[in-house]
């Protein structure tokens, strides 16, 4: 008798020479050599088969079970078909190899069988569970790191949780308007953010130099950069860390990309506008919501293929997460102030669709001692609105945060989850057990996608490489509400942050009429009729009411009186805003 493995790769042979067959029709070829049709037919079905048990067997995304799980169809069908062989073929040293196949695998089913118990036993599962909630079982220390994407200082923002203090930021280019330069080299409009399996690596997504930036945890070292296609948005790394799958929002696919190699392999078609990637904890699939197409793809990570096309409730869907036992994936809706739930399993129906409210965001799923939940940013309230996870989602809890509240991320034990503050500058942490914000951590500016990953710094104090606030720190935040007595429920907050000799104004509403036209001025008083009106920006709200609204210029010392001299002081402006065919106030800036 031969080595098993010698007999595993003969079987392994005869089961792809068989499936090759099939696949390309190339059987009809052999048919010279045989005659016997029930041949032909019989190893078609013994390979369909084996292909639908393959497909069907249980994966949990530990390797030592999904490969026994995987393996054991596989040897049945070279099996059946080894003695389909036998009852038609003729020659002597094809049946010798047909006979030792079924020996040979027959004791191989066998021993994966028995791994199969005892990996299933609860001595040899405690470990493999452990492993199985990764990041879930690992309590807060000063090895973690929680990272921000800073979209307007091109900064990655650093925090020690343990502390809760800023340790200094990862500089990846200059702000606007240097960053405008013809021979700019840095990166602009640094955004989304993943981590490797590992976490040894965070990727950085940067839309406006349409780049990925692989840094080390550990270093805060850039280790290389890859170059995609048009405004990609977020990244993540898939649950085995040979591939990372970006979505570039600016056109109708994903970049699957060699994380070793640093460079893109394929592509995987989508609808238009992919806003976000996750994957199910097996790796049987991902998740892809759009922010320009009400549709979430299922991709089957295997053939790289759409398995599955989900409704989404409105197009604009910039982020979801997906629930560690594999039954899950919630969705946020950003232009409609929504939420849906979604199976993660076949057929991948809508489970729940939640109000969620103006500006949905982010949202992360969390399991500790008190239950299983999910926490929602909600920008358009200021808030983190917290859910009970079950068969119909319950509110169980909204947690004010400051403006505009955007990435959001678990920490490794469940007992925290962080917040970035886009028009804030800041990150919050939360207290999961009791829902009270334990910090509140200065950072760079306009904080996008967040990312807690545990045990980031094996060793040391992981400052290496790090530059403080600098710039990145200077910025003014307002408040704007409705004129006294007018009646009106709006409400808006503003971050003016410094971008060199200028200033970045980012305005996010809520409360309007939906689907209307707004005018943003600068004016010359608080109070009707304003005085000199100065037009910065038109705008459309969406479809909850909302929206976010940029203009650049020398703001901040206007604003904000910022001057020690009297006469410059006298030049304060406010901000403004009303209809565009109508000069009646729907907010006013407040007063300090």
């Amino acid at each position: 008798m031969k080595p098993i493995f010698t007999s595993f790769y003969l079987g392994v042979v005869l089961c792809c020479v068989c499936f090759s067959a099939h696949a390309t029709s190339s059987h009809q070829l052999m048919r010279p050599m045989s005659s016997d049709a029930s041949f032909e037919q019989e190893m078609i079905e013994s390979m369909s088969k084996m292909d639908q048990d393959m497909a069907a067997a249980p994966m949990t995304g530990d390797p030592n079970h999904d490969f026994s799980a995987m393996m054991i169809p596989h040897h049945q069908g070279a099996i059946d078909m080894a003695k389909t062989f036998l009852l038609h073929g003729q020659d002597a040293a094809l049946r010798r190899l047909a006979q030792e196949i079924i020996v040979t695998q027959q004791q191989e089913i066998q021993v994966m069988r028995l791994r199969l118990a005892a990996l299933q036993s609860p001595a040899a599962t405690a470990p493999h569970d452990k492993k199985q909630e990764g990041s879930a079982s690992i309590p807060v220390s000063e090895r973690d790191r929680v990272y921000t994407g800073d979209q307007t200082s091109n900064t990655v923002s650093v925090i020690n949780p343990a502390s809760n203090k800023l340790l200094g930021v990862i500089r990846l280019g200059d702000p606007v308007p240097g960053a405008l330069s013809p021979l700019y080299r840095g990166q602009l409009l640094v955004h989304g953010m993943g981590f490797s399996p590992d976490h040894r690596t965070i990727a950085v997504v940067s839309i406006g130099s349409n780049s990925i930036m692989f840094i080390d945890t550990a270093t805060n070292k850039i280790k290389g950069v890859v170059y995609i296609g048009r405004s990609p948005h977020e990244a993540f790394f898939t649950p085995n860390g040979k591939e990372l799958w970006a979505v570039v929002r600016g056109e109708d696919y994903v970049s699957v990309i060699d994380p070793v190699k640093m460079k893109e392999i394929r592509r995987v078609q989508t609808a238009n506008g992919p806003g976000m990637v996750l994957f199910r904890p097996d790796g049987r699939y991902a998740f892809v919501p759009s922010s320009f197409t009400p549709e979430l793809d299922v991709v089957d990570m295997q053939s790289y293929k759409v398995i599955a096309r989900v409704p989404q409730a409105s197009p604009f869907s910039p982020n979801l997460a997906a629930s560690r036992d594999g039954n899950e994936v919630w969705f946020t809706l950003k232009d409609s102030g929504k939420t849906q739930v979604m199976s993660a399993q076949p057929p991948f129906s809508i489970l729940a669709t939640l109000d969620t409210g103006p500006i949905t965001n982010h949202v992360t799923l969390v399991e500790n001692a008190n239950g299983k939940f999910a926490y929602v940013t909600v920008g358009g309230e200021n808030a983190v609105k917290v859910y009970r996870r079950g068969e119909r989602p319950e509110l169980i809890s909204t947690i004010s945060t400051g403006d505009l509240p955007h990435g959001i991320w678990g920490s490794g034990d469940g007992t925290r989850v962080y917040v970035g503050l886009e028009n804030q500058d800041a990150v919050i942490a939360i207290d999961t057990l009791t829902n009270k914000i334990l910090a509140t951590i200065p950072i760079g500016q306009q904080p996008q996608a967040l990312v807690y990953v545990p045990e980031a710094v094996p060793t040391g104090d992981g400052t290496s490489n790090l530059v403080p606030l600098a710039d990145a720190g200077k910025a003014a935040h307002l408040t704007l509400i409705a004129p006294e007595g007018s009646g009106f429920s709006a409400h808006a907050t503003v971050s003016v942050n410094s971008i060199g000799s200028l200033d970045l104004l980012q305005m996010a509403v809520s409360g309007l009429k939906p689907g209307q036209m707004y005018r943003l001025s600068l004016v010359t008083d608080r109070t009707a009729p304003y005085g000199k009106k100065e037009e910065l920006a038109m705008f459309k709200t969406n479809l909850a009411g909302a929206q976010v609204v940029q203009t650049v210029g020398p703001f901040r010392q206007v604003l904000t009186s910022e001057s020690e001299n009297a006469a410059e002081a006298t030049q304060q402006r406010f901000l403004l805003v009303t209809p565009a065919e109508s000069d009646a106030a729907e907010l006013i800036q407040k007063a300090p």
